[in-house]
């Protein structure tokens, strides 16, 4: 009888597992933050949301199949929400969008092209669609206009940002082995 092999085995699965409780801890802290630097500092909100690109990217990068940015996603979003019960929905509704994005953008090449363009193009959708939610979320328009224009590159630098580490932390665990598939046997 042959042996069939599913894209998604065990050792994908607990690969994204693995990407997804990593960064979602990093998603918990960014969201536990979110309150204290829109208090404080709030044209910096971009880069603080732009953290949570890092679960499709690093999985993206490391395993190179379908499906495997939306999984980590979720993964990363339910983890974050232990750190900030509070944001659950938004980590949840976060996920599922930023991840769609990372795996459409994916799609549309037929999962083919791995090149830094192609993340840095989801990095680039997220963070035009991040400052158009936070332009009207943030009610922009009681700043003053420098401050508009900060706010607004950063929410679309942040992602972007984001994104470098992401591809840096995927290449690395390419080259120790993480995403290369196990011999048959």
């Amino acid at each position: 009888m042959a042996r069939t092999t599913s894209v998604l085995s065990t050792r994908v699965l607990l690969v994204c597992a693995a990407i997804g409780v990593a960064t979602g801890v990093a998603g918990g802290i960014a969201g536990a933050l979110t309150p204290f630097v829109i208090a404080v500092a709030a044209p910096f909100y971009g880069l603080v949301l732009g953290v949570h690109v890092l679960p499709g990217i690093i999985a993206q990068e490391t395993l190179r199949l379908p499906f495997v940015a939306i999984i980590t996603h979720v993964i990363a979003a339910l983890v974050a929400s232990a750190f900030a019960f509070a944001f659950a929905p938004r980590f949840l509704g976060t996920a599922l969008l930023f991840g769609g994005i990372q795996e459409l953008v994916a799609a549309a090449t037929r999962y083919r092209a791995w090149g830094a363009w192609r993340f840095f193009l989801s990095g680039a959708i997220i963070g035009v669609l991040v400052a158009v939610v936070v332009f009207f979320a943030a009610h922009l328009s009681v700043y003053a206009v420098w401050v508009q224009i900060l706010y607004l590159a950063l929410s679309v630098l942040g992602p972007i940002a984001w994104t470098a580490v992401a591809l840096w932390i995927g290449v690395g665990l390419r080259r120790a082995g993480v995403g290369r598939p196990r011999p048959q046997g």
